[in-house]
Order: C-alpha cells, then sequence, then structure tokens
C-alpha cells in the first residue's frame, strides 16, 4: 500500500497546476503554501533541478475534524500535492494517500475521515 497516489498527465505544466487548484476548490480546500522546489534547490544550492512544485491544500473544515481526532495530526497537513516534470517531459500529479499515511496513527476514529479525503483526492487525480 502506497502513501501517495500518483498519476501522469499530459499539457501545459503551469496550466495543470491551475487546473489541480480549480479542481481542489470545488472540493472546498484552497492553496496555503506554494513550494517552487526547483527554484529553491537553484537559489540555495545552485543546481538545476526538474520543474517540481509543492502545493499545500488545505480544507479547514476537514483540516478542523482531523485536529479534534488527533491533536498531533497537524504534522500531516496541509495535504502535500506535488507536479513535476521528469527528465523525458512527461508530468505526474502526486498526493497523499491519507487513507494508508493515516492509518499508521492507530485511531480508528480517522478510518472514515480519511477514506473521504482520499476519494477527494483521488477524484481530483482522475479528473486531470
Amino acid at each position: 500500500m502506497e502513501y501517495y497516489l500518483t498519476k501522469k498527465v499530459e499539457g501545459d505544466f503551469d496550466e495543470i497546476i491551475e487546473n489541480i487548484i480549480e479542481l481542489l476548490a470545488t472540493h472546498g480546500f484552497g492553496i496555503i503554501t506554494r513550494i517552487d522546489v526547483d527554484q529553491t534547490l537553484k537559489n540555495k544550492l545552485d543546481v538545476d533541478f526538474r520543474r517540481y512544485k509543492i502545493l499545500g491544500a488545505c480544507n479547514p473544515r476537514f483540516a478542523h475534524e482531523a485536529l479534534l481526532k488527533e491533536d498531533k495530526i497537524g504534522v500531516m497537513l496541509p495535504c502535500n500535492i506535488i507536479i513535476q516534470e521528469h527528465d523525458d517531459g512527461s508530468i505526474e500529479v502526486s498526493t497523499i494517500n491519507p487513507a494508508n499515511s493515516f492509518g499508521m496513527l492507530n485511531n480508528p476514529g480517522l478510518n472514515n475521515f480519511a477514506d473521504h479525503v482520499k476519494n477527494i483526492l483521488t477524484d481530483v487525480l482522475n479528473k486531470l
């Protein structure tokens, strides 16, 4: 069982990011962080790295519910989504699989919640 969900997609890198943001919004998620890994590595280490972006997506209602069930779950929030362009030009979008990653917490109160969030993230990937 993987800790992530992933899909290869076709299209313009920046347009894919905008599509992800729009699809997430239909499920109540907003983007609260955006990390340009490739730019950060260039600026801090002067190394070239493939296009690699991390979007931190948060649905405040879901975050609140999760925090009420498990006070330290914040270490797994927000739901990170990565968009990366591989050397062959293919683009891959990946996100956390909450059903598997939250499962390690041994908190049965999170099971249905994690499955629900997983279904939403799967839906977003499927619509790309």
